[in-house]
């Protein structure tokens, strides 16, 4: 009824210890203070994001688990020691036509056969790779994305050698060592493609530093065309303390460079032990290395064209060294 005022709860109850007292406003502060930021909705176990967080936590742990499955496609630059996964009906194809080592191959289940698929098949059974059929979900994790097409070969990390290795194969051959060392270049493609022209020219291996520089990956492999299994490939974690301590094994060191002392046709030291340091297309031989070197030789090119490529570079200049070698037999 309006107006009166023993409205119960208008007012505290006679003999409270604070006192009779109206409204509530500004009793409870505390209760009005901020509780920090809000967590991530990865975060909050309620939300449908912290769901899907515990399911890919379940999928990876399985993965693991489960044998001849990779953890993940590995392909790109990963640290040392990590594995590879080959995606798509042409690279898995080319890849075992290159004899690539590999660990399994992944079909996919009611996969439309071709010709390609056919000889993958093939290759695989006639070298007794173990085969595995995966769903496309698995094959979409296992390629982490890639376009696979339904055929995916997981690749072994590459076993790189040291540089006394390298010496010890030409030692074993009979011939004083020709080793290509590569500077800054980071390319894949590019090194698969040194390692085809040391094939070619008989280089005993190639050189190249742990950082800022490519390894041994599908790609180079492919390019390589079957070499990368015949040229072994030595890492090593300081290029231009490598390259003294080859000078102190007995070899001589030259560079190739834009700027060179001398055309690549008067090579020095080419029937001697040797080591031939490429640089990268963009940068060239570093400072430290350039100073390692005994000499510096460059291809004299058309005035039009800036540099070449440092794998094309190569080739050249173990075409000559070869050249020079054969005669010195002959």
């Amino acid at each position: 009824m309006a107006g009166n005022s023993k409205r119960p709860g208008a007012v505290r109850k006679a003999g409270s210890k604070k006192g009779a007292q109206v409204g509530t406003g500004g009793h409870k502060r505390k209760a009005l203070q901020g509780k920090g930021p809000t967590p991530k909705a990865e975060d909050r176990t309620y939300h449908p994001a912290h769901q899907r967080k515990l399911a890919a936590e379940r999928r990876a742990a399985a993965a693991q688990r489960r044998p001849g499955t990779p953890g993940g496609r590995g392909a790109g630059r990963k640290g040392a020691g990590a594995a590879e996964v080959v995606a798509g009906r042409n690279s898995v194809l080319e890849a075992l036509r290159a004899e690539m080592p590999a660990e399994g191959l992944y079909i996919a289940s009611r996969i439309d056969a071709d010709d390609r698929t056919q000889e993958i098949l093939e290759i695989a059974h006639a070298r007794s790779l173990p085969m595995y059929e995966a769903s496309r979900v698995d094959l979409d994790r296992i390629t982490d994305g890639a376009v696979h097409q339904g055929v995916a070969m997981k690749v072994p990390p590459y076993d790189y050698r040291d540089a006394d290795d390298l010496l010890d194969a030409a030692a074993e051959a009979g011939v004083p060592p020709l080793i290509v060392a590569l500077d800054n270049v980071t390319d894949p493609r590019n090194l698969g493609a040194v390692l085809r022209s040391g094939g070619a020219f008989g280089a005993h291996g190639v050189l190249v530093p742990e950082r800022r520089s490519a390894g041994v990956t599908a790609s180079a492999w492919k390019v390589s065309a079957g070499a990368a299994a015949r040229v072994p490939v030595a890492r090593t974690t300081n290029l231009a303390r490598e390259l003294t301590a080859l000078k102190k094994a007995g070899c001589f060191v030259v560079g190739l460079d834009a700027g060179g002392d001398m055309p690549v046709g008067d090579v020095a030291y080419a029937t001697d032990p040797l080591v031939l340091v490429v640089g990268s297309e963009g940068k060239g031989l570093s400072r430290l290395v350039r100073e390692a070197c005994d000499a510096v030789v460059s291809i004299p090119i058309a005035d039009t064209t800036e540099s070449l490529n440092a794998a094309v570079a190569a080739g050249i200049t173990l075409y000559e060294v070869a050249k020079q070698r054969s005669a010195a037999v002959d």
